[in-house]
Order: C-alpha cells, then structure tokens, then sequence
C-alpha cells in the first residue's frame, strides 16, 4: 500500500452498503493502481447508480487514479438520468429482470417499450439489453457490476407501486398509456366489435363497445371492471413524470 484515500458516499448510496458499513465517509489503503471505479464498486456501489465524483473539489471520471490522501465524494446518478435514444425514438426502451413482472405490465400499461421474460438468464440479459439498447432494470448489483452491460439501473422498492415511481422519477420517460399490450409487449390497434366479439363472454359483448388487439399476441383489451384501478396507476404516473422533469 502507498497510502490511503478517503471515499465520501451521498446518503442516497448508503443502500448499497452492509448495515455494519453504512457510513458516509470510508477511509482505503490504496496501491496506486487502482481507479476509482474499481474502489467504489470495491465498496459495494454498482457503477451504474454513480454520478459525479470529485476529487478534491474537481471533477474526475471513474478511470482516475487518485493519490494518497486525496478526498473522493461519489454523488448519485443525477435524475432525471439521461438515455442515449435512436433516432425517432422519444423515450428508452427497457429490458426487466426475471423478478420485476408485475413492474414490466405497469411499465407497458403506461405504453413504455418493455421487454420482460420469465427464464432469462443474467449473460442473456446483458446479450439482449446491449443489442437492443436498452436499459436493465434489476435488483441484483451483481448483474449491474458486469462489465460488458451499455446501461443498467437499480429498481428501488419492494412493492410495484414504489417500484414503478422510482423508475418513473429516474428517467422521466415519454408515457403512452394504453398503446401496449400489457402481456408481450406488443402495440395496440383499435379494432372493430365485429372482429372480435365471437370470442367474448356475452355478458362483455353486451357492455362494451371499445376494442383493442394486439398487433403481435392477439390479446384483445377493453375497459373492463378493473379499469378504474388502471386509470389510477396512469394518473398517478403521469404526475410522477411531470414533477420529475425539471420546470
């Protein structure tokens, strides 16, 4: 060792720590050698949820190598969190792990473009998300630890309500709601009764006239008797947005 550094964490980064640990200020004996990114995520912290660092008052990025007695303060990842979009793209696209289903329909309920399976495993994850880019969303920080992933981020919250608000307030996307199929992920077309009412039950047939079917999976959708609680999530999510954007 040639000496040691002091790394200052924001409070908002604490969370990833053990409880033992979980204090502001750590100080590292340091060979250096090693980048900054190497110690924090050494700490705990997946690079994917830092945002600025300083060193002494001046900005570095993750592939600085301090020196002895320098004083490191990792910030958080500032929000709303800029994506990278292709062109005609105006929101991101996003991939979800295996153990945020129910984030994925509320995600597609609110027209984002989400993909989400049930058997994937973390190498196919990062496959899929580089290839689509898209960003991953996941709770595991070993997932967002590997190297080779374009962009990843940390769903905060055990409940899909406070799931979807942390994701919603991250990255401010464009909402479309009602614009995809809440199953597959597919977009939705307004379709003629006539066209589909051969397969409803007759006490739906009788009480609604609006139809839409999935362009992709088939699934015809309308404002069924849980329609209310949905519109809810959309209202909610829409004031979610627009206080997450700056004024």
């Amino acid at each position: 060792m040639e000496g040691e550094i002091r790394i200052r964490l924001s409070e908002e980064l604490l969370v990833f720590l053990p409880a033992v640990r979980r204090s502001a200020e750590h100080r590292i004996g340091y060979d250096g050698t090693s980048t900054l990114g190497h110690i924090v995520e050494a700490l705990g912290v997946p690079l994917p949820e830092v945002g600025p660092m300083e060193v002494d008052g001046a900005r570095v990025g993750p592939g600085h190598r301090p020196a002895a007695g320098d004083l490191v303060s990792v910030a958080p990842m500032p929000r709303p969190q800029p994506v990278p979009l292709d062109p005609g793209q105006d929101a991101p696209r996003f991939l979800l792990d295996v153990h945020l289903g129910t984030l994925a329909r509320r995600m597609r309920l609110l027209g984002l473009d989400t993909a989400y399976h049930n058997d994937m495993d973390d190498p196919a994850l990062v496959v899929q998300a580089n290839r689509e880019r898209r960003v991953l969303l996941t709770q595991d920080r070993g997932l967002l630890r590997r190297r080779a992933l374009w962009l990843g981020a940390y769903v905060r919250g055990s409940r899909p309500d406070d799931q979807l608000r942390d994701l919603l307030g991250r990255f401010a996307p464009a909402l479309r709601p009602w614009t995809r199929c809440t199953a597959c992920n597919g977009e939705l077309a307004e379709v003629d009764k006539s066209e589909v009412e051969g397969g409803l039950a007759d006490g739906t047939r009788r009480s609604y006239d609006v139809y839409g079917r999935c362009a992709d999976c088939g699934q015809v959708y309308w404002r069924g008797a849980h329609g209310g609680h949905l519109e809810e999530i959309v209202r909610e999510a829409t004031r979610t947005v627009a206080s997450a954007r700056p004024a």
